[in-house]
């Protein structure tokens, strides 16, 4: 009687009917569900998550694995505070931004016998980019080199190590002039042939003249040892180890004498464009006709 009636106030069919009645007891169902299920979602676990996280990054590959902090200083947020870049210890280097291979090739360069004895020093190493640079300049404070006082002690006053025929050891003793300096300044002299003033210690690979300054004291200077080079003999290769002499040169002075026969004096060298008076003012000492 009751679907009668609201089939007639509806208008409904009786098909249609149906499919409502179905509806509300699938609306029903679900509506019960939760109830009779009586559960709810988990709280989010933030400790649990962060162990995860912590899980997660210890499986990955060391290199690729960053802290936060090491993330923001690599994106220029980190706080950098005044150093000095001497003997810096790998983990301050760290806090700065730079990574273990950064490191490391700083760390041989200080092994060597190296020095940072300006900012700019530090921007000479090839594994600092610019930008790094850029970064680290503000807070860099270089130290007064310690040795400067003693430059004046009775033990520094008292040596005095020939240049020219000094050993390793012996330029060992010099105050300032370690291992890596004296391996440095005996392969230079071989290629000179001894040195002519002192002053050409500036020309050995990282000698500046705060070296220069300390050492000088300290050493003598034999020229009387300089081992002369005959242009009228000289081969190619003997004359291609000596540092002030480029390839270009070389050979121009071969094919002249090749030309032109023996050279009577080092002045024959004006007829070639490559030797001007300055080089060959710095060649004087070493060449010699015979």
């Amino acid at each position: 009687m009751f679907l009668k009636s609201l089939r007639q106030y509806f208008n409904f069919s009786q098909k249609e009917l149906n499919g409502v009645l179905v509806l509300l007891i699938v609306l029903v169902f679900v509506w019960l569900i939760p109830i009779f299920l009586n559960q709810t979602p988990d709280a989010f676990d933030v400790e649990k998550a962060k162990k995860e996280i912590a899980e997660f990054e210890r499986n990955l590959a060391p290199d690729k694995v960053y802290s936060y902090r090491e993330v923001e200083l690599k994106q220029g947020r980190g706080t950098y505070t005044h150093f000095d870049p001497n003997g810096l210890p790998a983990e301050r280097w760290k806090q700065l931004g730079l990574s273990e291979k950064q490191i490391a090739v700083i760390k041989r360069f200080e092994a060597k016998g190296g020095h940072f004895y300006k900012k700019e020093d530090v921007q000479k190493m090839y594994v600092i980019s610019p930008e790094t640079y850029a970064k680290l300049e503000p807070y860099i404070q270089i130290s007064p080199p310690k040795f400067e006082q003693k430059i004046t002690t009775t033990k520094a006053s008292k040596v005095r190590i020939d240049l020219n025929t000094a050993d390793s050891l012996a330029l060992d003793q010099v105050s300032g002039i370690g291992p890596a300096f004296a391996s440095r300044i005996l392969k230079y002299r071989e290629r000179l042939g001894g040195f002519y003033v002192l002053e050409q210690l500036k020309e050995v690979y990282g000698v500046d003249s705060v070296h220069f300054a300390q050492w000088l004291p300290q050493l003598a200077l034999n020229t009387a040892a300089i081992r002369k080079i005959d242009i009228n003999t000289a081969s190619f290769e003997e004359l291609k180890r000596h540092p002030y002499l480029s390839y270009k040169q070389i050979n121009a002075l071969i094919q002249y004498r090749k030309q032109h026969g023996a050279y009577a004096n080092l002045s024959d060298l004006k007829n070639i464009p490559l030797f001007t008076d300055e080089i060959l003012r710095k060649l004087a000492p070493y060449f010699i006709c015979k």
